[in-house]
């Protein structure tokens, strides 16, 4: 079975966030911001995290215009929201998770993203939802380093979402569902009022 990991930049110092990705042996870090600069934390800016990872021996991969938690298309919102499902449907989306795919074949590859808790990120709401049933192995690095299984990060999901698990009326996988759907829409962009879908560049030379 392949692994996939994530990780969130968060606060950490760039010596941090390498330490981590060297104790669990990260060779491929796949940046999935939509928009990969930071206002607080610009150590985690594209171009200065892509330099920095490089010169420690892991490549840096940009999918954030197929993977990312925005879109161009306007088709993608409903009154100013994206819609993870309408967005995971693009062919832009599925194209980067073909490349995901192939990509962990080779490569011990993170999605990175921003926040610290998958529970608070698309990386896993939207992401890893989709590879969910596949062969794969998904695990998160969480802040303090540990590795928290995907199947377990769901069972914090339902219960901060409050969902019964003994529900009589539904089965067990469709309140996971439930609970991606539900969380999904509290954390999903809204687009600043009067601002249009802006559109986001594919980096060309991407190797995963």
């Amino acid at each position: 079975m392949k692994e996939l990991l994530t990780i969130g930049h968060s606060v950490h110092t760039v010596e941090t966030f390498i330490e981590l990705l060297k104790r669990h042996d990260v060779n491929a870090l796949c940046d999935v911001r939509s928009s990969p600069y930071s206002r607080y934390s610009s150590q985690f800016n594209r171009e200065s995290i892509k330099e920095d990872v490089l010169k420690r021996g892991i490549a840096y991969i940009y999918l954030g215009a197929e993977l990312g938690p925005r879109s161009s298309d306007p088709s993608c919102y409903v009154n100013g929201k994206v819609q993870y499902q309408r967005l995971a449907e693009k062919e832009i989306f599925q194209q980067g998770l073909a490349r995901l795919r192939k990509g962990i074949e080779h490569y011990r590859v993170a999605l990175m993203c921003a926040e610290k808790d998958p529970l608070m990120c698309h990386r896993m709401l939207l992401i890893c939802r989709h590879l969910r049933g596949e062969n794969i192995h998904v695990r998160h690095i969480l802040e303090d380093g540990s590795l928290e299984d995907n199947r377990d990060t769901e069972q914090r999901l339902m219960k901060l979402l409050k969902i019964d698990p003994a529900d009589l009326y539904s089965t067990g996988e469709e309140q996971i569902e439930r609970a991606y759907d539900l969380q999904g829409d509290k954390i999903a962009y809204i687009l600043p009022e009067g601002r249009q879908p802006a559109k986001k560049p594919r980096e060309a030379g991407n190797q995963l």
